[in-house]
């Protein structure tokens, strides 16, 4: 049996990404892009509108079609004057560094974020974002690869991105200094700096505000985007996610089982992934919360990587994943948007992508949960845990 897919289950209906949307709300403007042709577009058209600065971090950078499209773009800005400053995780530098160097040519500035190895060798900047004039930013799941624009006819990761215009931009601009300063301390002192690392992240003030820039870092607890999400479910009645990569650490389990339990919780997980671990994974999750009463669904047309989060009235956006890397290791942000009518029209996305979906039920898990299968979910569990490399699971 493949595990990416489900077993003795009907064809899913046919799928189109959601179109994009609009929404003002809390004194900014945000623009989602459900679909992966929509945000190639979206990105380009930011980097070239760019007048003054633009500041760039990802994750994942690879040197296809896309790749190349959005450093050529750079590039443009830099040649027309542009403060150009692009950071790259050492791990997920598919391009590799050579690719860049038209970039630095132009006048930009180009930097590696944590070498591979040594103390810090699992801890990666899973970010993904490009700030344009210090008045606008991208954000969401999406790297930059022609798998993150692709259509679902073509398997493309669905995904999410949004547009930003408003206060919390300036949010964004002070956490790219910070981590920018740490980088360049890195490089010139060739030390390892993740206890510096971890200060920043503790110290990180995202305010009280309605919109808010949260993040979070190697084995940091309070203060964390995960510490304010916990408060959320601790009152919330209903919860809707979307998470590529599910398995949370128990605590956390735990409070989606009892929001199920008081209320509602709808979970959409991949039904499709380039990896069979991540659907193994998050698999071994699922009788608990299926007790609870929580509805669960394996997303089908396509392969997922989204991550958005809505409890009650807070949304979260951005590159955190329910999963343990993503709550203890990696360098993760999630914007926090406290408004019903945006909470409202992301839960009309989620609705979009469960009418293509397959309910996971009882009857479902009982005939899947073979014991082989359980030994192999486990197993797909630990090795995730301690390099995502290791179960092929990079592309985050």
């Amino acid at each position: 049996m493949d595990p990416a897919t489900t077993s003795a289950a009907p064809s899913a209906p046919p799928y189109a990404d959601h179109p994009s949307f609009e929404i003002t709300a809390q004194g900014h403007s945000f623009t989602f892009y459900p679909a992966g042709a929509d945000r190639l577009r979206a990105l380009l058209d930011l980097i070239g509108s760019a007048q003054s600065s633009l500041a760039v971090f990802y994750y994942l950078f690879d040197s296809d079609t896309s790749g190349t499209a959005v450093r050529d773009a750079l590039v443009a800005a830099a040649r027309r004057g542009v403060t150009v400053d692009l950071i790259v995780d050492d791990f997920g530098n598919d391009a590799g560094s050579p690719f860049f160097e038209p970039l630095t040519e132009a006048g930009g500035r180009f930097a590696l974020f944590s070498p591979k190895w040594g103390t810090r060798y699992l801890v990666r900047n899973h970010q993904k974002f490009v700030i344009a004039d210090g008045a606008r930013v991208m954000t969401g799941g999406a790297n930059v690869s022609d798998h993150y624009f692709g259509p679902p006819e073509a398997n493309g990761w669905c995904d999410l991105s949004a547009i930003i215009e408003g206060d919390v931009v300036e949010q964004f601009t002070r956490w790219f200094g910070l981590l920018q300063a740490w980088v360049a301390g890195e490089a010139a002192a060739r030390t390892r700096q993740l206890r510096a690392l971890r200060d920043i992240v503790k110290a990180w003030d995202g305010g009280d505000g309605p919109v808010r820039l949260l993040v979070g870092g190697p084995l940091v607890r309070r203060g964390h985007w995960a510490w304010v999400f916990r408060q959320d479910l601790v009152k919330a009645r209903r919860l809707d996610t979307v998470s590529a990569y599910f398995s949370p650490p128990r605590s956390f389990r735990r409070q989606i089982a009892q929001v199920a339990r008081r209320g509602e919780a709808r979970m959409v997980m991949a039904g499709k992934s380039d990896i069979d671990a991540a659907i193994d994974m998050a698999r071994l999750q699922y009788k608990p919360l299926l007790g609870a009463g929580a509805r669960l669904f394996e997303f089908q047309p396509c392969k997922l990587h989204m991550k958005l989060l809505v409890a009650d009235d807070a949304s979260y956006v951005g590159s955190a994943n329910l999963d343990k890397r993503s709550f203890r290791i990696n360098v993760e942000l999630m914007v926090r948007i406290e408004d019903a009518e945006v909470a409202a029209k992301l839960r009309a996305l989620i609705d979009h992508m469960e009418a293509a979906s397959i309910p996971v039920t009882r009857a479902w898990y009982k005939r899947e949960a073979t014991w082989f299968n359980r030994m192999r979910w486990r197993m797909a569990y630990w090795m995730s845990l301690a390099d995502y490399r290791v179960s092929k699971l990079g592309a985050g």
